[in-house]
């Protein structure tokens, strides 16, 4: 389904994505529902206790952010997920053009880029670090998230938890009945088109971004949903494109409410394990003990690949036949742009597709070429169009090059 679009095109194409709870610290994470209980993922804590200041990720400096972006799991509670029993091995491919890696290198050290690797077709054709960044730590992808909540979606939808792309989000998250959500989609809330009006202004503190953390919810309520329930609607939903980090932390929620399943649990079953992840995975948690649908989960360089190997290559068993083709495609176009946005990624020209999140975090694939490009970062500030833009046209010359 093509979306009609009133809305038009936002900086937040290039920007990508938002933080979500990251600077909230309310006290004690409540005991893990029930949906999280599993032998196989961990709830951890912050070995010292933290306060919000310290956790406001938006006002960290540059080294905190170099230090703290690969220690995630020190600085805030999630769950740890271990790696897959079988990992998938990326062997060595032809190296880049010397010119291509040359290009690479000076944008790593003009972006702050703590890694890049390019496979194609499954083959590492090249993996460089920076800012004492190697490939046996970890490192927190914020919105990249996005599209692993929306692969666990596809997952659910395969698995009978979630009959239809069509059904009411009430029909799994019943607070919602009577509010403007009953009238939304589950795909329009996959495509951020609900038509519920939403402010996603980091610097704006009374925005509705902003204030997620005020939301708290008794035992056996979710804050983001008594939250979200409480917004007018602004256009007829289908109508309108918003980014909402908002709504993919309701997607997350109605994911685990459907599945049973925490979407730490959800992903060592459905990614983690036939992706062939290497490490650990770990997936930051909000107060109610769910995982963060919309942001912060870390990996190592090499497993945020994988991740794109995985996708471009269908997802084998996990999602439903043709589950990428129509997540990855421009269900929302920006105009004639050539820009557009699926279920949770974004898409570009010439078919080419991505998950993106601030400071430079980034999964960029290909399919043409069988390309893969993973790039981890510590942008001097969240959102910077020039940096996405200067990686996207290296992109293209690789794409490009033989």
């Amino acid at each position: 389904m093509k979306t009609p679009i009133i809305a038009a095109l936002t900086a937040v194409l290039l920007s990508g994505c938002a933080s979500t709870y990251a600077s909230d610290a309310r006290g004690p994470i409540a005991s893990a529902p029930a949906a999280a209980a599993t032998s196989d993922v961990e709830l951890t804590m912050p070995p010292v206790a933290r306060t919000p200041e310290d956790q406001n990720v938006l006002f960290w400096n540059t080294e905190q952010r170099s230090e703290r972006f690969r220690d995630m799991e020190n600085w805030f509670a999630g769950y740890e997920v271990p790696a897959a029993a079988k990992v998938r091995e990326l062997p060595a491919g032809e190296p880049l053009p010397a010119a291509l890696e040359a290009r690479i290198a000076a944008l790593v050290k003009e972006t702050g880029a703590a890694g890049v690797m390019v496979l194609e077709g499954g083959k590492v054709r090249h993996e460089t670090y920076g800012l004492g960044f190697d490939d046996t730590q970890r490192w927190t992808s914020f919105s990249v998230a996005k599209s692993f909540t929306s692969t666990l979606l596809g997952a659910a939808i395969r698995d009978g938890d979630i009959a239809s792309l069509q059904d009411s989000v009430s029909k799994y998250i019943p607070e919602m009945a009577g509010t403007p959500y009953q009238d939304v989609t589950v795909e329009q809330l996959a495509t951020m088109t609900s038509g519920i009006r939403w402010n996603e202004d980091y610097s704006d503190p009374k925005s509705d971004v902003a204030r997620m953390s005020e939301y708290i919810g008794a035992p056996g309520q979710d804050a983001i949903v008594n939250q979200l329930k409480t917004l007018p609607r602004e256009a007829p939903a289908g109508e309108k494109w918003v980014y909402k980090t908002g709504e993919t932390n309701l997607l997350g929620v109605l994911v685990e409410r459907a599945t049973g399943k925490s979407l730490a649990a959800y992903a060592k079953e459905k990614i983690v394990d036939p992706a062939g992840f290497e490490a650990p995975m770990f997936w930051m948690v909000e107060p109610s003990g769910r995982n963060i649908g919309g942001c912060c989960l870390s990996l190592r360089l090499a497993d945020y690949a994988r991740m794109g190997q995985f996708v471009l290559e269908g997802g084998g068993e996990t999602v439903p036949d043709g589950w990428f083709a129509e997540a990855t495609a421009p269900q929302v176009k920006f105009g004639d742009t050539g820009f557009g946005y699926g279920y949770q990624w974004w898409t570009y020209p010439a078919g080419t597709y991505g998950a993106q999140g601030i400071f430079g975090q980034a999964i960029t694939i290909v399919p043409q070429r069988e390309l893969v490009v993973a790039v981890v970062s510590n942008w001097p500030t969240a959102t910077t169009r020039d940096y996405r833009a200067k990686w996207q046209a290296v992109i293209a010359e690789i794409a490009a090059a033989r």
